[in-house]
């Protein structure tokens, strides 16, 4: 039977099945045929190896701060400041499929090298987004729904003794506390049940999250490096690095909170941090070949961030803001309210201000 544990073992799987689809149909003839100048090759490499750095360090740095909770009293996931960081965090991964990923799909998918019919005939980046969206609230439906069942019915009921049937029968002081006994039972059963499902939850939130920032940070590495001009590395080396930095935050956020083992944590956490630097690895080594405005790569590139902007906008709306934000912790709290709402102000704003440049 499928557990927790395993989930980041799949997503791995999930995840090189990807990168060698995504690398081997995206060579083939180009609409562009606009070269890189020979003499800029040994300078855009030594940026593009640099940027493997920055962005792996941003990135494991950026998924590390949440996850030191326990030993960061401040940073635990009960603080207050950490509700406001995950609201800042949230912002970021909204942003970042509002912003970031739908208007690349969008121009992908209604490329000019792109045959008039269908692209040019139907929405197809609003539509794979919006579906996207939907089998991401079915899978998280059908996943929570499936784990709870399996826990309940795993759960042992275990029978009253003869001792306690007894009890009933011999006289109403027993009988009462019989029953009072009964009820606080029955209610830490209640209780306990409460807390295993919200675990549930937390951990396929966090799982499905990571689904839909690691397709994005894979194509947006392989964009840096194919890169041809020193001017386009530079501000993309600089963006990238805050963009996986703030993702790498959210993410944290709810692998935390999700209480995994400490070998699936470490999977999670390497596993984001290493995706955009393996995307630049690979733009690397097929830069040569690789033809960004060739019909299967806009239209694999395109679908792919339809896709991956339709995880996160519902992950960021659905299971991030509004599970905390209808919260009686925060409906409670005037204060708390009012610094959560600016934190995903300032989240959704700095992501969107890095737009300028990448």
């Amino acid at each position: 039977m499928m557990n927790f544990q395993a989930c980041p073992f799949t997503i791995l799987k999930l995840f090189f099945t990807y990168v060698l689809l995504f690398s081997t149909i995206a060579l083939g003839e180009t609409c562009d045929t606009k070269e890189a100048k020979p003499s800029d090759s040994i300078e855009t490499l030594h940026y593009k190896i640099a940027s493997i750095a920055s962005v792996l360090v941003a990135g494991a740095l950026g998924v590390s701060l949440p996850l030191l909770s326990q030993r960061i009293p401040t940073l635990n996931p009960q603080n207050d400041i950490f509700f406001m960081v995950k609201a800042f965090a949230a912002g970021v991964i909204l942003a970042t499929g509002f912003i970031h990923i739908l208007p690349d799909a969008f121009e992908s998918l209604s490329s000019p090298c792109l045959k008039e019919n269908p692209w040019g005939k139907f929405p197809f980046t609003g539509f794979v987004a919006m579906m996207s969206s939907i089998v991401t609230l079915m899978v998280d439906s059908l996943a929570t729904g499936y784990y709870q069942r399996q826990h309940f019915n795993t759960s042992k009921q275990f029978p009253a003794s003869d001792e306690e049937i007894g009890d009933e029968h011999v006289g109403h002081i027993h009988v009462h506390t019989h029953a009072t006994h009964g009820h606080a039972h029955g209610s830490a059963n209640s209780s306990q049940g409460s807390i295993t499902s919200e675990l549930i939850r937390k951990r396929i939130i966090s799982q499905v999250l990571e689904i839909g920032i690691v397709v994005h940070s894979v194509i947006i590495g392989i964009s840096l490096g194919t890169a041809a001009s020193i001017d386009t590395i530079k501000p993309l080396l600089v963006a990238l690095s805050f963009h996986q930095f703030f993702e790498g935050l959210g993410l944290g956020g709810c692998i935390s909170q999700a209480q995994f083992k400490s070998r699936s944590t470490a999977i999670m956490a390497t596993f984001f941090s290493l995706t955009t630097p393996i995307g630049i690895a690979i733009g690397i080594g097929v830069s040569s070949v690789y033809k960004e405005n060739s019909p299967t790569a806009l239209i694999v590139e395109g679908v792919f961030n339809s896709s991956s902007a339709g995880i996160l906008i519902y992950m960021a709306l659905v299971d991030l803001l509004a599970a905390d934000f209808m919260s009686p912790k925060l409906q409670n709290n005037l204060k708390l309210q009012l610094g959560a709402n600016i934190s995903l102000l300032l989240g959704a704003g700095c992501m969107s201000l890095l737009a300028k440049w990448a």
